[in-house]
């Protein structure tokens, strides 16, 4: 005897570690891969930003030239500046701060509309 045994579960084995292995392979390749997502986020937040950026610097210059008092369109002016800011932001890859400036840019541009 050459001291090995033949009992047929060596090939049952190997096969089980292969499909393990092919089954890991496909769960892997099933996982959304991050690098489409973060760049959706950065031309979202530029997008929303630069919008936003703009639509506070007309509002801005149409107070001006109404009876409005100065804080509004100051207030628009600095809310527009905050979410010019984000754009930059998210350009760069800071998608959170960049949506925390566009919520505190555009608050600011929210309450400043209220002294109208």
């Amino acid at each position: 005897m050459s001291g090995r045994t033949d009992s047929g579960t060596e090939p049952a084995i190997a096969g089980t570690a292969e499909t393990a292995e092919t089954e890991a392979t496909e769960a892997t390749e099933d996982v959304a891969d991050p690098v489409p997502g973060a760049r959706r986020a950065r031309w979202t937040a530029l997008g929303t930003g630069a919008l936003l950026s703009l639509a506070g610097l007309a509002a801005s210059l149409l107070c001006l030239t109404g009876s409005a008092p100065a804080l509004v369109p100051a207030a628009y002016a600095l809310g527009a500046a905050l979410c010019a800011l984000a754009a930059v932001l998210g350009l760069r890859g800071r998608t959170r701060r960049a949506l925390w400036l566009l919520v505190a840019g555009t608050t600011v541009m929210a309450v400043g509309d209220q002294f109208d």
